[in-house]
């Protein structure tokens, strides 16, 4: 017999099954509550113990510091697998072969044309816009250019929509960037790869030959990688909520790019660098931020240390620190910013406060460090996050789809006034 919790309200019991995972995590099935039991609902603020679906993407154990995509270790796709062949992964859930490689790869470059109206669109914010805002705009205006509904039943629509989305992304968000800096937009080109491709749109300047450094190409690519998907984290539950309701994949992903921008979420790597640009501007003491971060009387906040779900040292981060050595190392960059993100590291790693509570440095603080490092800006800090987590987005849009997931409507427990009878204004 299946393994059933019982919950007992005003003397009476009810039951409700237990559903296990393959990694054996364990849920109530609570979706006949309300209707056994006239009315009751819980409530969650957060949803920290609630589970919104059943997914087949990734599996994170924050107790033990796992991370896995489609059950491959995070560990073994940094080191050894393409942004592209992860995304694939993520997308359609087998690594491709090499066929399927080159075939998704030619496919994406084939759509990587934006339509020119797109400049116009591009030319209507002012310098000062926010490349998050101009993100989430331009992809929501993809629409306007591809207004014919994805057709969820068809293989063939559903690949070509993805196929787009992948395509066309970088170029947006190297636009919104080059927007910023006021620099001439550029097209790309289709004989480099995905990532390189994405750095030349970035970076490539029209009176200067490109030129590829395998170093910050390395470190781009695993940056992607480790960003790539988080299980139902504020986004991605975002792009699944909105999807739900059968909106496009490109509005859903629009949406996810908004939730991503809260200093919370997706912000908080160029909250890092803030935090470490405040502590160079006071004189670069790190032994003395060190302390009020220790001080619960004081309100500054050590950013880029500890995570919401890892309990443990976040596995990504330890991926990205080696990165982060590696790339200040071959690059030779001399930053004062960076020697005080150095120190922090050091303290913390060391300071018995930190180390008993767990409070390691996390993938923000050191991807805020590389993305530095490499000379983008800290307002695209965010942007390369949704770069690389453009795949999960994709991914679990196109599960909520394919499993016919219905529309996502929480309930609440209603806290205002009763019932109250309406007053004429000259009786209030």
């Amino acid at each position: 017999m299946a393994d059933k919790a019982t919950l007992t309200i005003d003397g009476q019991s009810y039951e409700f099954p237990i559903i296990t995972g393959t990694e054996q995590e364990r849920a109530i099935d609570i979706k006949t509550l309300r209707g056994a039991t006239g009315g009751v609902t819980t409530i969650d603020p957060g949803y920290k113990n609630t589970g919104s679906c059943q997914s087949a993407i990734t599996f994170l154990d924050g107790e033990e510091g796992i991370l896995r995509y489609r059950g491959y270790a995070i560990e073994a796709l940094a080191e050894k697998a393409s942004f592209l062949e992860v995304a694939y992964l993520l997308i359609f859930g087998e690594l491709p072969t090499q066929v399927q490689l080159d075939k998704f790869d030619k496919d994406i470059k084939a759509e990587s044309h934006v339509d020119e109206d797109m400049k116009k669109i591009l030319d209507g914010f002012p310098k000062s816009a926010h490349p998050m805002g101009v993100l989430s705009a331009l992809t929501s205006a993809l629409i306007a250019f591809n207004p014919s509904s994805v057709n969820v039943d068809s293989e063939e629509d559903m690949y070509r929509t993805i196929v787009k989305l992948l395509a066309k992304f970088p170029v947006l968000a190297a636009w919104a960037m080059r927007k910023k800096k006021s620099q001439p937009l550029d097209y790309g080109d289709n004989s480099l790869g995905y990532v390189e491709n994405l750095h030349k749109m970035m970076f490539a300047k029209p009176n200067e030959e490109y030129k590829v450094d395998k170093a910050v190409i390395d470190a781009l690519d695993k940056l992607l990688i480790l960003h790539a998907d988080h299980e139902q984290n504020c986004s991605t539950s975002t792009v699944r909520m909105v999807g739900s309701s059968h909106a496009g994949l490109f509005a859903s992903i629009s949406s996810g790019i908004c939730a991503l921008w809260g200093p919370l979420h997706g912000g908080a790597n160029q909250a890092v660098i803030e935090m470490l640009e405040s502590i160079k501007e006071d004189g670069g003491d790190t032994k003395k931020y060190m302390a009020k971060a220790k001080d619960k009387e004081d309100p500054f906040r050590l950013m880029g240390f500890g995570h919401r779900v890892y309990k443990n040292f976040d596995p990504r981060a330890k991926i990205i620190k080696v990165a982060a050595d590696d790339v200040l190392n071959q690059l030779g960059i001399e930053d004062p910013v960076l020697d005080i993100a150095k120190g922090l590291e050091k303290e913390a790693l060391e300071d018995s406060y930190f180390v008993d509570r767990k409070l390691y440095p996390n993938v923000d603080f050191y991807s805020g460090i590389i993305y530095r490092a490499l000379d983008i800006p800290v307002e695209m800090f965010t942007v390369m996050f949704a770069l690389g987590r453009l795949p999960g987005w994709i991914a679990q849009w196109k599960e909520m789809r394919e499993n016919k997931e219905p529309i996502g409507r929480p309930r609440q427990v209603y806290t205002g006034e009763n019932f109250r009878e309406f007053k004429e204004v000259s009786k209030r």
